[in-house]
């Protein structure tokens, strides 16, 4: 598939039909027609045909926008600017429409114009395609300028640009891409966030897996700077409750009494190594689910992206469960019970079977979809906010931005998955816990609110959110170094 910068410069003329009423007044028709006021709602502009049941005399005439082939482009329009749903573009989300697309398209304009003279010529499109993997003659870019060029200058400034690609709905700037990496960078522990996007030119070249080893490597770091927490978490989600209220500093200090300041990081180890397997399963399912859902655009729209995201996730987490059961065990493990990873997974195959590495399974598959949903949704939500109000010359965010964004929506997510987690934890931990019955996930809910309340359900929260900023800073400076080390462009 040819890049979206392709799609834009070697699109079709774009091309503009009206209808009218059948009686041959087209003219007088569209005069008579008034532009509808503030929150009113004008007449359909793309989509269904409007209701022939009407009065034909009070019937207005349908603007039919054609951009392209008439088979493809009005229905990309409307599929982009519908907000309600409906299957109809009417004149407010046609309105909004154009002008999200507007700011598209100056940062795409940006991007291209090399000289930074407010134009882009023939060189500046070789160069910019070169860039992409897509190699064309000097003659063929002309070729493209042609096409746009109206004053016969062959060079394209901004209100050409413009003119003619304003009716081509695109979902994917790479610009964009490049700077918003999300859950790549922002590694706070959990394993149930949506895979990123990837360019095409990052695909080609190979600049993919530098990303997921960058990734892998800063969540590594991240998470063994946090451990303690994560394990005190993982000790007030297992041991708090109303008759042991477990507080910060004391847990701590009952870790320190028992184990020495090493037993801190305990279950530490298993948390890094699963980051690779399941990164990696993680990404080939999302990529492999992208084509199942069918779609020509480079970048899923968000509900596509949670979908297969949330299924990329289920896969992944299927593959490396196992090891998030032994993570649980040995951050629970008491000094000198196991003399490592593989005595603890002896242990556990022997005296509880095979079923006892899945426990918790239900729960944790539950979880994904409030936590990548929440998470996803947030994230964009805001980066959308800071393109729409201060993305005029580029869609550079900077560091701070970027490490508010994942910040906020990492703990929203967290924040809405956290009682399953809970019963996740709980669950896993069962056998370990002397005395603790063999109870279902319903069950293990009913429990904690009959003995604990709502509250019971948040056990562990503290030091789980007091993680989120240390993780989520290291992560991001780790990863910006390691890409430069490994070699990575992000221009």
């Amino acid at each position: 598939m040819l890049q979206s910068l392709w799609r834009f410069l070697s699109s079709f003329l774009p091309r503009a039909a009206c209808q009218g009423p059948a009686d041959g007044k087209d003219d007088e028709a569209r005069n008579a027609t008034p532009l509808p006021g503030p929150g009113e709602k004008g007449p359909k502009v793309l989509g269904k045909p409007q209701d022939r049941g009407t009065d034909p005399t009070e019937r207005r005439p349908t603007i039919l926008l054609v951009v392209g082939p008439a088979e493809h482009f009005p229905k990309k329009i409307v599929k982009a600017g519908d907000k309600d749903l409906d299957g109809q573009l009417d004149f407010e989300e046609f309105v909004h429409y154009l002008q999200d697309h507007e700011k598209k398209l100056r940062l795409v304009f940006k991007s291209l114009d090399k000289k930074n003279d407010g134009r882009i010529d023939a060189q500046e499109i070789v160069q910019s395609l070169r860039d992409l993997g897509v190699k064309i003659s000097e003659q063929q870019a002309e070729k493209i300028l042609k096409s746009m060029d109206k004053n016969g200058t062959m060079t394209i400034d901004w209100n050409e640009w413009r003119d003619y690609h304003l009716l081509h709905p695109v979902e994917n700037i790479p610009e964009i891409i490049l700077y918003w990496k999300h859950s790549t960078i922002f590694d706070v522990g959990e394993n149930l966030t949506v895979p990123d996007e990837f360019t095409v030119e990052e695909r080609q070249t190979g600049m993919w897996w530098r990303h997921l080893v960058a990734g892998g490597g800063a969540g590594a770091v991240s998470r063994t700077c946090t451990a303690p927490l994560d394990r005190l978490k993982v000790l007030m989600q297992v041991h708090a409750s109303r008759s042991n209220n477990m507080c910060i500093i004391g847990g701590f200090t009952q870790m320190i009494r028992e184990g020495g300041t090493r037993s801190l990081w305990r279950g530490n180890g298993i948390n890094v190594l699963k980051i690779a397997p399941e990164s990696a399963i993680k990404f080939m399912a999302y990529e492999q689910i992208k084509r199942f859902i069918g779609t020509d655009q480079e970048m899923l729209r968000i509900h596509e992206r949670l979908l297969a995201g949330s299924l990329a996730g289920a896969i992944a987490q299927s593959s490396i469960y196992p090891m998030e059961v032994l993570k649980t065990r040995m951050a629970l493990r008491k000094t000198g019970q196991y003399s490592g990873m593989l005595d603890c997974a002896k242990n556990i195959l022997s005296k509880e079977g095979m079923a006892a590495f899945y426990k918790g399974y239900i729960p944790n598959m539950l979880g994904i979809i409030p936590y990548a949903g929440i998470d996803l949704a947030v994230y964009e939500t805001l980066k959308n906010a800071w393109l729409q109000r201060y993305a005029v010359n580029s869609a550079d965010p900077g560091v701070f931005v970027l490490l508010a964004c994942g910040t906020i929506s990492s703990t929203c997510g967290q924040l809405a998955s956290y009682p399953l987690a809970l019963v996740r934890t709980r669950m896993q931990a069962q056998a370990s816990v002397e005395g603790a019955p063999e109870v279902t996930m319903r069950g293990l809910f009913k429990h904690i609110l009959k003995t604990e309340g709502a509250f019971g359900l948040y056990r562990g929260l503290a030091p789980n959110f007091m993680k989120v900023i240390p993780a989520v800073s290291i992560s991001y400076v780790v990863y910006e170094n390691l890409k430069m080390t490994l070699g990575v462009q992000s221009r």
